[in-house]
């Protein structure tokens, strides 16, 4: 096993996996920007290295990380979400500086990175596939080859940049002229964000459900799965709520997983990875993608399950076996994610910024909470708008509600604006908790952020507390 490992990440992610790899006794080493010094993930480390001015660059400059894995003695990296975590140069650099990566080869990053090759190997492994192209050519060539398709699957049609992710370099066209116009767009967008304009067509699917399967396969030919996850609440593509299990018939959910393990087996997968599917109104589900990668809302699968995934990446990293076979994984309850973010939910979700001026965070039986913030911090405006995942867990759905809305009314964070609110309204919404949901629900529930006002109750702590330190004396600074 490793001595020393480091986390080419930050936030909640870097904790998190540094709280796995501390009680395993391996030593963790945090990377950070200059602008980035005040973080919390650097505290929570064994060791910590500062990498460069930033911000942002140098979180994603290869050589750096690298650099810092040798100057601190690190024999692995783990890249956690998001910055290198799908780069498959980054996995082949570091093997090839004699670093152990925590994830997929680079060959199979590379073959699951784009959507068309990976919709190759699917159909290739008979799973099934929406209607698609390949890559469409560029200028007039690609446009003839659009409109052919979409004379033969008819609108709407899904526009998707072949190295998106992230929600990025989509589009959705309901007409011709959008979908002419929709491809320039996606393309555009795909380029400033992945530095590759190809993109491809895809049928669109009419409300579709979003669910997902984590999966574990190890380099001795073991591969299994922890169970399936809800996650069609989002919006823009950006997944909100996460939920498990995916709450489908119990016959449909065992034939999503064995494809799942079946779709790994194509890929010559390696380590965690995430397989996602869509759904239609007939429960025909189809491949979406592979995520080769530690997700978010791997957290509501650790709660109904027991296993800790990033405990198991750095096992099957070091060359162990999975620690348990397939029918030794049991399944209870229900778990609900949230992602709080620094965000305007009334202003088009925008950024917001600032310096955490109160930090209550709600605990209790079932109550999970992942982040990198204090009170006091101030929210950086370069990186993530993430705070904090809230994660609860019910032996039903319902109880895992009813938790939910109770962990939300004991959250208060003052000083910036969060999704806290908005997720209060979506807590009780009658839809929401009789389970009628699919990926339209953000945009068909719009009236939920017209229930959105100012909460002067927390103003006027945040004011009063200003108030105290100003004359020394902070009756919250152990909140």
């Amino acid at each position: 096993m490793f001595k020393k490992l480091l986390v080419a990440n930050r936030g909640e992610i870097a904790i998190r996996i540094m709280r796995s790899a501390q009680e395993m006794g391996i030593q963790t080493v945090a990377i950070f920007e200059e602008t980035d010094k005040t973080a919390l993930h650097i505290m929570r480390a064994d060791e910590a290295i500062c990498i460069g001015s930033g911000p942002r660059k140098d979180y994603l400059n290869v050589d750096r990380i690298i650099q810092a894995a040798k100057a601190t003695g690190a024999e692995a990296i783990h890249p956690g979400y998001g910055f290198l975590a799908e780069n498959p140069n980054f996995s082949k650099e570091c093997t090839e500086a004699g670093l152990v990566f925590i994830g997929p080869p680079s060959q199979v990053i590379m073959d699951m990175g784009s959507k068309v090759v990976a919709r190759e190997i699917m159909g290739r492994a008979g799973i099934p596939v929406i209607p698609g192209t390949g890559v469409l050519p560029p200028g007039e060539e690609g446009e003839n080859a659009a409109i052919e398709f979409a004379k033969v699957c008819d609108f709407p049609i899904m526009i998707k940049a072949v190295a998106g992710g992230g929600g990025r370099g989509i589009r959705m066209a309901q007409g011709m002229t959008e979908l002419l116009r929709g491809i320039n767009m996606a393309r555009s967008e795909a380029r400033m964000a992945f530095g590759n304009d190809d993109v491809y067509l895809e049928k669109s699917l009419v409300r579709p459900r979003h669910v997902e399967v984590q999966i574990l396969a190890d380099v001795h030919g073991n591969v299994i799965h922890l169970g399936t996850r809800n996650c069609s609440i989002q919006r823009r593509h950006q997944k909100m709520i996460e939920i498990a299990p995916a709450m489908l018939p119990t016959a449909l959910m065992d034939a999503i997983c064995q494809t799942a393990v079946q779709a790994s087996r194509a890929s010559n997968y390696v380590n965690a990875g995430t397989v996602e599917f869509l759904l239609d109104q007939d429960d025909r589900f189809y491949f979406l993608e592979v995520n080769t990668r530690l997700q978010v809302e791997h957290t509501v699968t650790e709660m109904i399950t027991g296993v800790d995934i990033v405990r198991e990446q750095i096992r099957i990293a070091a060359g162990e076996p999975i620690s348990f076979k397939q029918d030794e994984i049991t399944f209870r309850g229900t778990s609900i994610e949230l992602r709080i973010t620094a965000e305007d939910p009334k202003n088009n979700f925008a950024p917001s910024p600032g310096v955490m001026q109160i930090y209550q965070t709600p605990g209790g039986h079932g109550t999970r909470l992942d982040g990198a913030v204090y009170q006091g911090y101030e929210v950086p405006r370069y990186y993530d708008s993430m705070l904090v995942k809230l994660t609860v867990y019910g032996f039903t759905w319902r109880e895992a509600v009813d938790r939910l809305r109770r962990s939300l009314d004991g959250f208060v964070i003052a000083g910036l604006k969060t999704t806290i609110p908005y997720y209060k309204q979506i807590a009780q919404d009658p839809d929401f908790i009789e389970q009628r949901f699919d990926t339209s629900f953000i945009e068909t529930h719009q009236h939920l952020l017209d229930y959105l006002e100012h909460v002067p109750e927390v103003e006027k702590l945040a004011a009063l507390v200003a108030e105290i330190n100003a004359h020394g004396y902070n009756p919250y600074a152990d909140v």
